[in-house]
């Protein structure tokens, strides 16, 4: 955009009202994450009459859809808006581009929703193989958004960027937490420093469940729950600090990495936390009674004081947003990814939930026992899901990527192998299936295939065709 027309929409929009300052309240109680990776989601009209109705009091959208954003005009939920990855490279080296997208996302809106947040990428920091590329944007990128910002005097909304919790070195025990020697210094110090000179919040995504369920024996789960006895606490020998659960121990982490950065008054935000209400089979914890009893006790804690503060930060409210708003069918990966939902498609609850922490723990109904809090022992199996109707095409295009993966992962349904017959699309993609994830499972390959795809303990193996398996 000319410099004339950022200076004529600058004049357009000085008549905004100060009743803006309402955007500078932080919000109280919990903000959800409303995720958009699903064929069958309500409409944005429907999600946030939803939203109010289960009480969430802020939300965070994952782009500047407009249909959203004009959904949420006047609902008084605090929203926070994120910048896709994509878009670093070019806003974070013109000034016009960063100006042209708050012109066009954001300033259309000021008026009418309550923006607290524009969050700058997702994770960006986390995956090198896939977004390194983007690194050296990421700095940039917040302090030309931040510019844009003032051009356009909206003031209450604060720049900042989301991480996972990998962005650590080391988290254990708590008051050792440091950064990654790779973004340490070059990334992490700018953006600290954007940060405390913008008096803004260093956000991250911490589950608990991750931790837990790659160390159910040294973790209880009861600590991770908020629900440990005194005998499962945990005291710090380097802070002195005693902790209760597994999330305060987490966040203390980041604290602690930020502090010995030279930048303690930096707050923490916590854009997102849950646990996965159902997984594949192999995936300990994943339920819907550990899913209740994690948000309903978060919200409890946040309720009783008066906002998420740790042992480390007794005095530093910490925003949360619980991850999610909905089960998302379209999410990629394992089982879990798409079960972290507050709410079914329909809009129904996965389980009842007070979100403001009020509701008394007796009132609620019994919930379906938590049957596998324990590792999955015995064999699995990956084949093509017959469960409803079989989309042959998408089938084929996943048998092609998994035979073009790995060593020999479909030498048995080549002509003359032993699995070749039956001569089927999709009793080779079963095997093909089978034969891939058994290979790279152990380094994070699932039993997905675009939706085509299902665990199950029983053997498929026929004649001599033998379907490779191992003991969980």
């Amino acid at each position: 955009m000319a410099a004339a027309g950022r200076i004529l929409l600058f004049l357009l929009f000085l008549h905004i009202s100060t009743a803006q300052a309402a955007s500078k309240v932080p919000f109280h109680g919990l903000g959800v994450n409303y995720g958009q990776l699903g064929d069958n989601l309500p409409s944005p009209k429907v999600s946030v009459r939803l939203l109010r109705s289960i009480r969430a009091t802020a939300v965070k959208i994952y782009d500047a859809n407009p249909a959203i954003l004009r959904a949420l005009c006047g609902s008084g939920v605090v929203v926070s808006v994120m910048v896709p990855n994509g878009l670093l490279p070019s806003i974070g080296t013109n000034q016009s581009a960063a100006d042209d997208w708050v012109a066009t996302n954001i300033v259309p809106f000021y008026g009418s929703i309550r923006l607290r947040f524009l969050l700058v990428g997702n994770e960006i920091l986390s995956d090198f193989a896939s977004n390194s590329s983007f690194w050296p944007y990421l700095v940039p990128s917040m302090i030309r958004l931040n510019r844009s910002l003032r051009l356009f005097s909206l003031r209450g909304i604060k720049i900042s960027t989301t991480h996972a919790m990998d962005v650590l070195q080391t988290s254990f025990p708590p008051s050792s937490g440091r950064f990654r020697s790779n973004i340490a210094a070059s990334i992490i110090r700018p953006m600290l420093d954007f940060l405390r000179r913008t008096s803004s919040f260093f956000f991250v995504d911490a589950y608990p469940y991750f931790s837990w369920s790659q160390n159910p024996t040294s973790i209880s789960i009861d600590y991770a729950l908020f629900q440990g006895t005194s005998n499962l606490y945990y005291h710090d020998p380097g802070s002195a600090l005693t902790y209760t659960n597994l999330l305060d121990q987490m966040l203390d982490a980041v604290a602690a990495a930020i502090a010995a950065e030279g930048f303690r008054e930096v707050r923490i935000g916590l854009s997102e936390t849950g646990w996965p209400n159902a997984g594949d089979l192999d995936e300990i914890g994943a339920n819907v009674h550990n899913a209740a009893i994690y948000n309903r006790n978060l919200a409890r804690r946040v309720a009783e004081k008066r906002g998420l503060r740790t042992p480390a930060m007794p005095d530093a409210v910490i925003p949360v947003f619980v991850f999610a708003l909905y089960n998302e069918n379209l999410k990629p990966g394992p089982g879990i990814e798409r079960h972290w939902g507050l709410l079914y498609p329909n809009g129904t609850a996965v389980y009842e939930v007070d979100l403001k922490g009020r509701r008394p723990a007796s009132s609620y109904p019994p919930l379906p026992p938590a049957t596998n809090n324990e590792p999955f022992k015995g064999k699995l199996w990956c084949v093509l899901d017959t469960s409803g109707a079989v989309n042959v095409t998408a089938v084929a295009a996943a048998l092609s990527y998994a035979c073009g993966q790995g060593n020999g992962t479909c030498a048995a349904i080549q002509p003359g192998g032993k699995c070749y017959q039956p001569n089927t699309v999709t009793a080779h993609a079963s095997y093909a299936f089978n034969s891939y994830w058994q290979q790279f499972r152990s380094i994070g390959g699932s039993c997905y295939f675009n939706g085509v795809a299902v665990q199950s303990i029983v053997d498929p193996s026929y004649g001599s065709c033998i379907f490779p398996s191992k003991e969980n």
